[in-house]
């Protein structure tokens, strides 16, 4: 057998990527072994991290496709075994490190990672799809970008993905499904139907904290929390489980609404928190004449900018202006977020701009250790 088409096929299987994991399947030591006959047919025996992996379709299919574009290939038969349980320990302490032990990735002295928590002082702005497009925003300019969706009663996070794939759990480790790009964890994807969800206090506070534990995001650029409204329960407990954490205040321009969502920004005064910025929804909308209506008042965004920046003693400032439009609704009923869908509109342009800033803010490196010995 040729050295060189041996080199091709490995080559080949090293740009196959792990659906979950978004890392080579050679590099997660998924690859069990590669037999090539001479009459060009490669044999290909995968390791599945579990028996009903839900995407075992999609690493068959995406193995297929990188085996046949080798020349000298002519067939490729694909193999699905399952990983034993030393072999998903080796899996694990290599994604968590040295004893894969647990515990919130994005608190530890190396994490780069920015945290943003996306706050509103009531229900109805628009919190949950300006997340969602902030995200796919962002993982569409190349960054690595996950959701947590910590609205654990008002879950809406996978419906404006489309994502209906259930995680999978690997032992104690969960990884979540990804759609455009971007990893997402929500309480909607361990529910049936659309059952509510009726927990205290306590039980809010453990599942946050085991979708920051327990759910293998990788390292990311940029970690998005969809919260509740208002200043309960799980803004106090991303407070304590994510110190470091921004907040961005969504409101829309009506007077009313940014007096509440002042609430949800002045809360970074009592946990130590930074807020990152406010983002005004539902701005304006254009009319054909090319003119705008102001339905819901104009300056809550400004002026919640200026008061948060008073009385946090920092510069909260006006991150964007998003204006209403019907694509940005539809497109989150049937799971296709706008800038993805419709990048040409205003409200896309307008969300990308804030994603932009977002992306622009520096990660700092203040504590961490360098690794640079004197020579």
């Amino acid at each position: 057998m040729s050295t060189t088409l041996v080199q091709a096929v490995n080559a080949a299987l090293a740009t196959v990527i792990d659906p979950e994991l978004r890392r080579p399947i050679t590099e997660l030591g998924m690859v069990d072994s590669v037999e090539i006959s001479d009459d060009g047919t490669v044999r290909l025996a995968v390791l599945l991290t579990i028996a009903g992996c839900p995407l075992r379709d999609t690493i068959t299919r995406d193995s297929e496709a990188a085996l046949l574009n080798v020349p000298g290939v002519t067939a490729v038969d694909v193999d699905l075994k399952v990983m034993t349980q030393s072999q998903r320990d080796a899996l694990k302490e290599q994604l968590r490190g040295p004893g894969g032990e647990r515990g919130i990735p994005f608190n530890q002295p190396g994490s780069l990672t920015k945290v943003f928590a996306v706050a509103s002082g009531k229900g109805g702005v628009g919190k949950s799809s300006v997340t969602v497009n902030l995200a796919c925003s962002l993982a569409a300019q190349g960054l690595r970008v996950g959701i947590v969706d910590a609205d654990v009663y008002g879950f809406s996070v996978p419906a404006l993905m489309g994502i209906t794939q259930a995680p999978t759990r690997v032992d104690d480790m969960i990884l979540p499904p990804v759609a455009y790009g971007v990893k997402v964890i929500s309480i909607g994807m361990f529910v049936t139907g659309n059952q509510p969800v009726a927990w205290r206090g306590p039980m809010l506070h453990r599942a946050l904290e085991q979708f920051l534990t327990d759910v293998y995001f990788g390292d990311l650029d940029a970690l998005f929390l969809d919260l509740p409204p208002g200043t309960g329960d799980i803004a106090i407990s991303v407070a304590q489980l994510l110190p470091k954490a921004e907040i961005l205040v969504v409101t829309t321009p009506q007077a009313a609404a940014a007096d509440v969502a002042e609430r949800a920004g002045a809360i970074a005064t009592q946990t130590g928190q930074t807020v990152a910025g406010v983002i005004e929804n539902m701005s304006f909308l254009e009319m054909p004449d090319g003119g705008r209506m102001d339905l819901f008042g104009t300056g809550g965004g400004e002026v919640l900018a200026e008061r948060l920046s008073a009385s946090t003693g920092t510069d909260v400032p006006l991150l964007g202006q998003i204006p209403l439009d019907i694509l940005l609704r539809e497109g989150g009923d049937s799971g296709n977020p706008i800038v993805l869908g419709g990048p040409d509109t205003p409200a896309a342009a307008a969300l990308s701009g804030i994603a932009g800033k977002l992306a622009a803010r520096p990660r700092g490196l203040a504590g961490m250790k360098l690794d640079v010995q004197p020579r």
